[in-house]
């Protein structure tokens, strides 16, 4: 196995290319090094075989999506209100919504784990660690609501986006993003304790 990191992550980052506008069945090596614009058999010497590359890409899609340490700190500037959570699920509705082909490559890898037990176990811990650290996140800074409001809103902005990448035409923009608000009123306590 070769053990360039910058290769393996551009190699990857073409792997998401081809799996959003092909889907599962588009991915192989030969895609992969196309996309990439290497010589054919790169991939193949990077990855053991089709299930690694799949869990790999879904590894590399979190990786890219991790907020960096200024956007940490950014978010746990200002007040600990039902407007602040607003505030960061519309920064995490755009930051998501901007890498769309990540977006549509990790439905596509979810609906393969339903055919594949390894994805599906290691799409699993991967998705339940993201959820755990962001109710932690969420809690740790102070924010009202807990595990149950982080979770709602991840459910909902989850489809929210999906809604927003592949059916454009059914929710405008705009009503995104008054459904992003009306989403933290209903599920997020206020400064009251009312929800």
């Amino acid at each position: 196995m070769r053990k360039n990191p910058e290769r393996r992550a551009a190699l990857l980052d073409a792997a998401i290319e081809v799996l959003a506008r092909e889907g599962a069945r588009g991915l192989t090596f030969r895609a992969v090094d196309q996309e990439a614009g290497v010589p054919v058999g790169t991939a193949s010497n990077y990855f053991d075989n089709r299930d690694d590359l799949f869990t790999q890409v879904g590894h590399r899609f979190y990786e890219r999506l991790e907020p960096g340490a200024d956007l940490v700190a950014l978010a746990q500037e200002g007040p600990r209100d039902r407007a602040r959570v607003a505030q960061l699920m519309h920064d995490v509705v755009g930051r998501v919504s901007d890498f769309r082909s990540g977006f549509l490559a990790q439905i596509e890898l979810r609906l393969e784990a339903a055919r594949r037990p390894e994805l599906r176990r290691l799409l699993t811990e991967r998705v339940r660690a993201d959820l755990d650290a962001n109710i932690d996140f969420h809690t740790r800074a102070g924010f009202p609501g807990g595990e149950t409001s982080v979770t709602l809103l991840y459910l909902a902005l989850n489809w929210l986006i999906l809604e927003r990448l592949t059916l454009p035409d059914v929710i405008s923009e705009e009503r995104a993003r008054a459904l992003v608000d009306a989403a933290v009123e209903r599920v997020v306590p206020g400064s009251d304790g009312s929800a």
